[in-house]
């Protein structure tokens, strides 16, 4: 058997104990999930970019697949990618901070990602993809994990690095993005470099990896 092969088996255990985790009913940090978990996520050891989002919202929680919302819709049209590009584990792999649905605050917004995902399998699920070439951090949750100081300033002065972001030595490069939500509308209508300049150099890149 090769490398591959040895790589694939071992993340399909790893997925398989992350579908049977009820850590966030049976162990909680806080406040234990009120629903069943169903975990949300697409690893993959032969794609080069790896999406790291937030969590699944009530839609994706239903249909079991990451970004079947307008959310998802809008994150392909900003990256250019077609729903098979986008759903190719040969080219993309997606990994949320939180796996499963979280739940609803009072308002009727998502809570924040469960902390238990994270701090229980990242480490293991990233060492186990030692190929990737790019990560996109798609909101302050999975900026603050994958970037570290870096996620200094807010989602502005996250996303306002993507210069040295894509410039970085080493792999895999982080580049920071805003969530795609409707809610952040009025932070793209202030920010218009984020799509005239960041885009299309992020697209080119995206490119160039698949």
């Amino acid at each position: 058997m090769g490398a591959t092969g040895n790589s694939e088996r071992g993340l399909a255990r790893l997925l398989a104990d992350i579908r049977a985790c009820r850590i966030c009913r049976e162990a909680p940090l806080g406040p234990p999930l009120l629903h069943e978990p169903r975990p949300v996520l697409r690893p993959s050891v032969r794609a080069r970019i790896c999406i790291c989002s937030q969590a699944p919202g009530v839609r994706v929680h239903a249909s079991g697949t990451p970004f079947t919302d307008p959310s998802g819709e809008r994150l392909r049209a900003w990256l250019k990618l077609s729903k098979e590009e986008f759903y190719d584990l040969d080219r993309i792999a997606i990994v949320p901070m939180g796996f499963c649905f979280p739940g609803q605050d009072a308002g009727g917004g998502d809570l924040p990602p469960r902390r238990e995902c994270a701090l229980t399998w990242h480490a293991r699920l990233f060492a186990a993809m030692p190929q990737l070439q790019l990560i996109l951090a798609v909101g302050g949750h999975a900026q603050r994990w994958h970037l570290g100081r870096n996620g200094d300033g807010g989602m502005t002065g996250a996303v306002g690095r993507w210069r040295e972001q894509l410039a970085a030595p080493g792999t895999p490069r982080r580049v920071a993005l805003p969530h795609p939500s409707w809610r952040n509308n009025a932070w793209l209508a202030a920010n218009p470099w984020f799509a005239a300049e960041l885009l299309p150099a992020l697209r080119g890149e995206i490119r160039r990896l698949l």
